[in-house]
């Protein structure tokens, strides 16, 4: 797992006995450049596969539930998505590097299926990054979301549905498709991938981010 300031000039005055010096004008302060191919994103050389009908956009988050900037930057993302145009479908995507962290993509994908993303989502990141439990295995996962009242039963049949086994399949060929290399990290329209390193902060990827879907709405 790897992983914008603008300067303000302060005007200074001063007088000396009979001596008036001119105002001096503040400087016009620059716009951001605009976000660059190559430097702040990059543009696949074979597009991924998207999942949003035509005249949407899809915007991709790939995170995995054990890295802590993923649990910091949630809350940006979350307040992100909830401002989205209606042009933009959200999507958020487990990752899975390794064999041992397809677990919690089944977790996500089982609490998507069972609708309870918004209620438990942000609390498995606490649960993770404040509260320092483990939530790595079927064991864990299952005593843990029973606490938080879920029926285990229900759960486990989800967990291990094929539908949930398939998603979270198709989620690690997505992460490939997109060449995710580190998390948090953000796709748009199965054509344009961004990140922290590449945006220099996950505050300005997301400002990439709006650039890219503009883009992919014209086009």
């Amino acid at each position: 797992m790897r992983r914008r300031e603008f300067a303000q000039r302060a005007l200074l005055t001063s007088a000396a006995a009979g001596l008036v010096l001119p105002v001096l004008q503040a400087p016009a302060v620059a716009q951001p450049a605009a976000p660059k191919e190559g430097v702040d994103y990059y543009k696949l050389s074979s597009p991924a596969p998207v999942d949003t009908p035509a005249g949407k956009v899809e915007v991709v988050e790939f995170f995995w539930y054990n890295c802590p900037h993923c649990y910091k930057f949630e809350p940006q993302f979350e307040a992100w998505a909830k401002k989205a145009p209606a042009h933009v479908v959200v999507r958020r995507v487990p990752v899975a590097f390794r064999a041992d962290n397809v677990p919690q993509q089944r977790l996500y994908y089982t609490l998507e299926a069972m609708g309870k993303v918004e209620e438990l989502h942000g609390k498995v990141f606490n649960a993770v990054h404040a509260e320092k439990q483990r939530l790595n295995t079927q064991d864990e996962i299952v005593a843990w979301v029973a606490k938080q009242g879920v029926d285990k039963t229900k759960f486990l049949e989800f967990f291990n549905s094929f539908s949930v086994v398939g998603k979270a399949k198709r989620a690690t060929q997505l992460t490939e498709g997109y060449q995710v290399d580190g998390v948090p990290a953000l796709g748009v329209a199965g054509r344009y991938f961004t990140s922290g390193p590449l945006a220099k902060s996950m505050e300005r990827a997301l400002m990439v981010v709006d650039h890219l879907v503009e883009v992919s709405r014209k086009s």
